[in-house]
């Protein structure tokens, strides 16, 4: 309505994506400084910057099934490690050490997350059964499943200690892994093409997921995670919609699964184990549950975190680098902040970063009234 922005006549428009001119600057102003970003940082930052978008893709695929389903699932993992080595194997191995058939990205990626979903819908039937700690437990159990299978499929995924070189970014004859290109005089590193690639997979993930949630699935969804017997009461099919969410979310994490590791350009088979299933829990729960918002919050932090940990040694003398020399090194830093933030944010604010950031826009918004 001309002049009262935020009144809204009927559903579809309240819920609707970028509803009000302000909402429409914030984005605008918040993608311009997305690609601004690489060009005004150093390599290693913009690295950092595209390994947080990845991770994010993988953050909002377990924010569907855990924050939006109500289905905890400690198995993250297990999908990531399967996207990662569907994604090697179909794209080939430049060294001839492990298999491979050479494939282009527009195949191999999508398939790194078919994979997973098929995977994911295969196993939900036997998850959707149970709920609570029960359900977690047995999403735990695909993570050591997948940690055996990835240290003894050695001509797949290389073996511990030996891994494999990640999946090739061959686009359609585009070769985007080199190291550098010259555009309009401009130098284009391998960093800022990956960058500008995982932004681009973000956005292309995220703007479904949104149009989910505000969906009659994502409806769905939030009615199954708050009262699944008054859910079903009202018509809605548990076992149907858990399936979605399982399926959704193996998919998502299959993608992320692809792509983080084009950032390191190694895959290692010790990596996908339970503490990366915790960082992407600590993700959502840190970011904001049940916000696409707060996984993108949550992925940028948590990723980012290490990086401030390392620079802790110069300005605390009990923090080493090394396990000599400090009470708790970076990385026992690192898992212990990891806990104290879940449970910080747990119980002084559920919903995260996203809460917080709404906090402080409702406090400016309403100021200098009280109401």
């Amino acid at each position: 309505m001309r002049g009262r922005p935020e009144l809204f006549t009927s559903y579809e428009r309240d819920q609707a994506p970028l509803n009000t001119p302000a909402k429409r600057a914030f984005f605008g102003l918040l993608l311009a400084g997305l690609l601004l970003f690489p060009f005004s940082v150093t390599a290693e930052l913009t690295a950092l910057g595209a390994t947080a978008l990845l991770a994010a893709v993988g953050a909002i695929g377990l924010n569907l099934v855990t924050g939006y389903a109500g289905q905890v699932s400690l198995g993250h993992a297990f999908f990531l490690g399967l996207g990662a080595y569907t994604a090697a194997v179909l794209s080939g191995d430049p060294d001839g050490r492990s298999l491979g058939f050479g494939l282009d990205m527009a195949i191999w990626l999508p398939a790194a997350g078919l994979l997973p979903a098929l995977v994911g819908l295969l196993i939900a039937p036997v998850a959707i059964r149970l709920k609570g700690l029960y359900l977690a437990i047995v999403t735990l159990g695909l993570v050591f499943i997948g940690e055996h299978l990835f240290r003894e499929l050695t001509a797949v995924t290389g073996g511990p200690g030996v891994g494999r070189p990640a999946a090739q970014l061959h686009l359609l004859g585009v070769d985007l892994g080199r190291r550098s290109e010259i555009l309009g005089g401009y130098p284009i590193t391998r960093e800022i093409k990956l960058y500008l690639m995982a932004l681009v997979v973000l956005v292309l993930l995220a703007v479904p997921a949104k149009n989910l949630a505000r969906s009659a699935v994502g409806r769905a969804f939030a009615a199954v995670r708050d009262r699944d017997l008054a859910a079903e009461v009202m018509g809605v099919s548990l076992t149907r919609h858990k399936l979605i969410a399982f399926t959704i979310s193996s998919f998502y994490a299959g993608i992320a699964g692809a792509l983080l590791p084009t950032v390191t350009g190694f895959i290692e088979p010790g990596s996908y184990n339970l503490l990366l299933s915790v960082q992407f829990l600590a993700m959502i729960l840190i970011g904001g549950v049940a916000t696409l918002s707060g996984s993108l919050l949550g992925a940028a932090f948590v990723i980012l975190l290490p990086r401030l940990v390392e620079e802790l040694p110069r300005f605390l003398p009990f923090v080493a680098s090394q396990s000599t020399g400090g009470v708790l090194t970076t990385f026992q830093l690192q898992t212990l902040l990891y806990g104290v933030l879940i449970v910080v944010f747990l119980i002084a604010e559920p919903r995260g970063l996203f809460g917080i950031w709404v906090r402080a826009r409702n406090y400016w918004r309403a100021w200098p009234f009280s109401y």
